[in-house]
């Protein structure tokens, strides 16, 4: 059976990415990294595709309007025949043109269970808010930030004494599971889009997958 062509795209360090390579390097997992596209050339995330021998691409987002960006972002996923674009941690909105052209074929993967804590310094945030359970969701993207059905989600607890940086780390751990599970759902088919939710065939429930606390 043919392996779905996925692109990751990063801004930063990429340790989502890294989680989504040591996945598809399973010979059995259902994708494979058909390209690595960053905004930005300084991203430490290129050096771990490189070294995994992926292709990587660069589109720097200063240099262009929002709309020739987007183009560029298009053309490249196309010549490397991507099917499904991973989020992960790509710091920047994509059009809502693009992302209707691409509808249903976009994850993203966010530090919070959505829709609590959208947006940046989503650790303050939920520190602020006294909740006792946090944690990180896989959505379908939709034009609004942190926004579109849910796919997967894992629960983190907040600890006594947590920092925005303790808990970060924490919520990171469970990241680094959650990706993986839910690009496995959506490679296998087993996940479909239905309206505003995901429903999941083989999963008991027609609803998100959710992983237990992580401590």
């Amino acid at each position: 059976m043919a392996r779905l062509k996925v692109a990751v795209l990063i801004s930063g360090r990429g340790s989502n990415l890294a989680a989504l390579i040591a996945a598809c390097a399973e010979p059995a997992f259902p994708a494979e990294i058909a390209l690595v596209l960053s905004n930005k050339a300084e991203a430490k995330g290129l050096e771990r595709a490189l070294a995994a021998g992926l292709k990587t691409a660069v589109i720097d987002h200063r240099r262009r309007t929002r709309e020739d960006f987007d183009l560029e972002v298009e053309a490249a996923l196309k010549a490397a025949g991507v099917e499904l674009i991973c989020l992960a941690g790509f710091m920047r909105l994509f059009s809502a043109g693009f992302v209707e052209r691409w509808r249903d074929r976009i994850l993203n993967i966010h530090p919070s269970l959505l829709p609590a804590f959208k947006g940046l310094h989503v650790q303050e945030q939920a520190l602020a808010a006294g909740v006792r359970i946090t944690g990180c969701t896989v959505h379908v993207v939709r034009p609004e930030m942190d926004a579109g059905p849910i796919v997967a989600q894992a629960a983190v607890p907040v600890l006594d004494g947590d920092t925005p940086d303790s808990l970060a780390e924490r919520i990171l751990a469970a990241e680094h599971r959650l990706y993986p599970l839910a690009l496995r759902l959506f490679a296998e088919g087993r996940a479909r889009v239905e309206g505003d939710r995901v429903v999941i065939a083989g999963a008991g429930a027609p609803g998100p997958m959710l992983l237990s606390p992580a401590g």
